[in-house]
């Protein structure tokens, strides 16, 4: 083999792996791997084909496997998609979780969808505020 082949070969190899390397956001993949969250490089591949970005779903689903929350990447993709916020959805979880709040993703979606802040609704559940009024005496 010439000189000429093996730097066409190198160029390719390097183009190749740059390539791979603006598809799959290997830190994150690590990340993921080191907390013990089961994400493929082939879902993080077709994140990034859904123009989903990684990151806004790995590090909520990392934060709910360690609070002992069980998501998966679909729910959550599915959920960005439709306009959600996941990070807030997975603080309202873990919030409602602690405090002993049956919530589920599927509720908590919901209200997020609805355009409430649900982690907001899930704290003023825990703790409720009074509301004071001025008493009318002319109407009741």
């Amino acid at each position: 083999m010439n000189i000429l082949g093996s730097g066409v070969i190198i160029i390719l190899a390097v183009f190749a792996i740059a390539l791979f390397l603006n598809f799959v956001p290997l830190g994150l993949w690590i990340s993921a791997m080191a907390a013990g969250v089961d994400v493929s490089i082939f879902n993080l591949v077709g994140m990034r084909l859904r123009r989903v970005p990684a990151g806004k779903i790995v590090l909520p689903l990392v934060k709910a496997n360690k609070a002992g929350i069980s998501v998966n990447t679909n729910q959550l993709e599915a959920h960005y998609l439709a306009g959600g916020d996941v990070d807030k959805v997975i603080d309202a979880l873990i919030a409602a979780h602690r405090a002993e709040i049956p919530l589920t993703f599927e509720r908590a979606c919901a209200i997020d969808l609805a355009g409430r802040n649900v982690l907001e609704a899930v704290q003023m559940s825990v703790n409720p505020e009074v509301i004071e009024t001025p008493y009318c005496f002319r109407c009741c």
